[in-house]
């Protein structure tokens, strides 16, 4: 299941998102989560799995018509294609008018929704 960010969540979304190559630089790691808190276009969500364990996080960038998989963080054990696939068609049911993309380091996850298509 997929939660809005909020910023009690804050510790928790930049654990999952320090285990992405971009971000393991503190720095770096704190301007993308203040880009959350300044800008709407960029939305942060969290993903809570069948535990309500929160293992995941999934950035997407809105733009006109569509909405852009920035990345995508799992935590080690949960990397599988039963949770790619459910945050997939999450973020599609999250925002079902605008046409989900990704950046080309996750197009490799668009096969999850072939059949939606």
């Amino acid at each position: 299941m997929l939660i809005p960010y909020k910023k009690d969540y804050e510790k928790t979304a930049m654990g999952l998102l320090s285990y992405l190559p971009d971000f393991k630089n503190l720095q770096n790691l704190q301007d993308e989560m203040r880009l959350y808190s300044v800008d709407d276009s960029h939305k942060l969500y969290l993903y809570r799995n069948s535990d309500r364990n929160i293992v995941g996080v999934a950035g997407v960038q809105l733009g006109r018509g569509c909405q852009v998989l920035r990345y995508l963080s799992l935590a080690p054990g949960f990397r599988d294609d039963e949770h790619q696939s459910a945050i997939m068609h999450e973020l599609v049911q999250e925002d079902p008018k605008r046409k989900l993309m990704t950046v080309p380091e996750y197009t490799y996850l668009l096969k999850y929704l072939s059949d939606d298509e």
